[in-house]
């Protein structure tokens, strides 16, 4: 059952065992976060769910939350998150069947590989998503904030200007 109390009355808390709890009328419940499209936004659209998978509560912005909620909320979202945040692509290059990348994400420094048929896929606004072969995800996002060496690399694959 969906929670449709407004998020400003919702109540996010971490327990001694490092879980997320939606608290509603004194009674915490363990839910874990699920991830929605679109993954552009980082602090949007989050939907909590019991051990059954069943929707606790819905948050389609945590800047809606109390402070102590909002912190609960982002520190449950990393641990589930496997989109890499790229910052900046260092290299593109193709070896048999498969492409190699090597680019500097917002959680450090990675290596992947993608199948040659693989491209890019757009997401959103200037945002593209990049799968390797298992399966993380790479968010390229605001393409004309990243440096002209990026852009020239991802021109190949993505429809842009590179300069």
């Amino acid at each position: 059952m969906t929670n449709e109390t407004p998020c400003h009355r919702l109540a996010l808390r971490r327990d001694e065992y490092d879980r997320l709890l939606v608290v509603r009328d004194g009674v915490a419940i363990p839910v874990r976060v699920q991830l929605c499209f679109p993954w552009t936004d980082p602090a949007q659209f989050f939907s909590l769910r019991d051990a059954e998978d069943n929707e606790v509560a819905f948050v389609a912005d945590a800047d809606d939350l109390d402070v102590p909620s909002r912190e609960a909320l982002r520190l449950a979202a990393q641990q589930t998150r496997f989109v890499f945040d790229v910052n900046r692509v260092v290299a593109i290059e193709q070896e048999h069947e498969l492409r190699l990348w090597r680019v500097e994400t917002a959680q450090g420094a990675r290596r992947f590989q993608t199948k040659l048929d693989d491209w890019p896929r757009p997401v959103g606004r200037d945002a593209w998503l990049v799968r390797d072969v298992s399966g993380d995800l790479y968010l390229l996002r605001d393409l004309a904030a990243m440096d002209a060496a990026s852009r020239q690399l991802l021109s190949a694959y993505i429809d842009l200007d590179p300069v």
